[in-house]
């Protein structure tokens, strides 16, 4: 199948051509029944010359170019309708009836001179698909989010993420404005639905199936969480699907190169080091800790509080034993064999370095962060 994308240097079009290449390519076999194999990808920069022989050969179009911040409003319609319209007329002057998608917006709907040209272009494709028995599929689509979404532009999102991420402040009028936002992604996996013949509608219009209402204010709130999760070491909670995990891979995106790595704090003694490494909300602690050759850790033990021990590097020995009891049970670890053990609740217990030359390294999980006010660690030797 032989795809042309207008637009495709835009935030949209970066996105669907790098998802499309990686189907080409056989990097992402997600989609087997979809099989690509030329891509012509038109911007700014191509020539109608060259627009008229991809639309000659393509066999579905994404028509994704538009203006929506021109320096005269006459762009609106230049940019939105009058392109369009070219595009049609090359499409009809081939014979080519393939299927056609335009990318249009919720703003269509309003008396502005955008809403208008949006509307403009839609009604062109109605016609044409009228006139000529071709498939167009119109979306209109919320605002867009995501990675590669140039900021200080039209996404307050992009804008947002971009001035925290680089420690510049941003600006909310009224912090209980609500938008509604669609992620790239589900924006992309919409378009090769519809690609594949499976896309989504809502009445006369094609539509992304997940979208995410939020306030300004909890826009902002959540990005200062990511802002500040190298000091706080927390990370917020991202379940699956949504908004909170999209919004964090958006931010990041945004990340300066100073950035991007950030120093943990380690707490060295004689015996070797103990570093925090990620605290959850619900579901616990990260740490590593660091033993000297010949040093023997822990010896301590909780009520409540449980852990995993994983050794992945160097040979050690863990210990624990019950309250109350003379048994002691024991568990060899060694990074040449990875595997975790339980330190149990209402056990004492140790991990002893048995290398003479070697540190051993413990990749530490436990099921609550550490709390100073309330510690639940006792000292009692193994």
């Amino acid at each position: 199948m032989d795809i042309l994308i207008t637009g495709a240097k835009g935030f949209v079009g970066k996105n669907l051509t790098a998802a499309l290449e990686a189907l080409r390519d056989g990097k992402d076999r997600t989609r087997p029944d979809l099989k690509i194999d030329k891509l012509f990808l038109c911007d700014l920069d191509t020539s109608e010359g060259e627009l008229g022989r991809y639309c000659a050969e393509a066999d579905f179009v994404f028509h994704l170019a538009g203006v929506n911040r021109p320096k005269e409003q006459s762009e609106f319609m230049e940019g939105n309708r009058d392109f369009t319209a070219t595009l049609l007329s090359l499409l009809e002057r081939s014979g080519n009836r393939c299927p056609i998608m335009i990318s249009s917006s919720i703003q269509a709907a309003l008396d502005n001179p955008y809403g208008e040209s949006k509307r403009a272009g839609e009604q062109l494709m109605r016609d044409y698909g009228a006139r000529t028995g071709a498939k167009t599929l119109i979306y209109r689509f919320p605002n867009i989010f995501g990675k590669w979404c140039h900021p200080n532009y039209n996404s307050v999102v992009a804008t947002f993420c971009h001035n925290r991420a680089h420690d510049l402040p941003i600006q909310i009028n009224d912090r209980n404005t609500r938008l509604t936002l669609v992620y790239i992604d589900d924006v992309v996996a919409e378009l090769l639905d519809a690609l594949d013949g499976k896309g989504h509608f809502d009445g006369e219009f094609c539509c992304v199936p997940v979208t995410h209402s939020v306030t300004l204010g909890e826009l902002a709130d959540l990005i200062e969480t990511f802002r500040v999760q190298p000091e706080t070491l927390v990370m917020p909670e991202i379940p699956a699907g949504s908004f909170e995990k999209k919004l964090y891979s958006t931010y990041l995106s945004y990340l300066p190169k100073e950035k991007v790595a950030f120093p943990l704090r380690m707490n060295t003694d004689k015996r070797g080091s103990f570093t925090e490494l990620l605290k959850t909300g619900n579901c616990g602690q990260f740490s590593v800790n660091i033993s000297k050759p010949g040093i023997t850790k822990g010896q301590h033990w909780h009520h409540t509080k449980w852990e995993f021990f994983i050794v992945v590097s160097g040979h050690g020995l863990i210990q624990e034993r019950k309250l109350g009891t003379d048994e002691v049970i024991e568990f060899e670890v060694s990074g040449e064999r990875i595997e975790a053990v339980h330190m149990l609740p209402g056990y004492t217990h140790n991990i002893i370095n048995l290398s003479e030359t070697e540190n051993l390294v413990t990749l530490m999980w436990a099921n609550e962060p550490f709390d100073p006010s309330h510690p639940d660690t006792f000292f009692e030797e193994v």
